[in-house]
This record gives C-alpha cells, sequence and structure tokens, in this order.
C-alpha cells in the first residue's frame, strides 16, 4: 500500500460514501448500487480503485460478491499521517 494511491482513492466523495456504507457492514455489489445513481460499470470501477487501494475486498457468496472494509490499511494511513504532522 502506498500512501499516494490511498489518497487518491480517497479523495473520491463516492469512493468515500461506499466506504461509509461497508463501515456498518459487508455489503453485496447490489446492495451498495441501491445508495447511488449511477450506472453499474461507474460502481464497478469505484469498488476496483478501493480494492486497488486495498481499502475494500470482496468475496464470492453463492451468486453474489460481498465487500468489506480493510481497517488495517486505516490504520496504516493514519499512522503515517500522525508521522508526518509530528513535531519530531
Amino acid at each position: 500500500m502506498t500512501l499516494n494511491i490511498t489518497l487518491q482513492a480517497l479523495s473520491d466523495p463516492t469512493r468515500r460514501k461506499i466506504l461509509e456504507l461497508l463501515k456498518n457492514k459487508d455489503l453485496a455489489a447490489g446492495e451498495i448500487a441501491r445508495n447511488f445513481n449511477i450506472t453499474l460499470p461507474s460502481l464497478s470501477h469505484h469498488l476496483n480503485v478501493l480494492k486497488q487501494a486495498d481499502l475494500a475486498s470482496c468475496r464470492r457468496q453463492g451468486q453474489e460478491i460481498i465487500y468489506s472494509l480493510n481497517l488495517s490499511v486505516f490504520e496504516e494511513v493514519a499512522e503515517k499521517l500522525i508521522k508526518f504532522f509530528s513535531n519530531k
């Protein structure tokens, strides 16, 4: 994980909204889609950006793809930002 990729993924409001949804519980792609007025290919793009940044992961469950939030990456980013802004 690089900080640049993570911050770029977090820069988009749609992706941040997806992460907010995943913060509450794991969701199927269709459940995520119901919260947006965008095309499925556009949603798929946003989900792929989040996966590439390692902010979200997915697993197949029957016919559905279930997305989860990857909290360890958020912890890493917070640690790097704290170090960056500290007085040391």
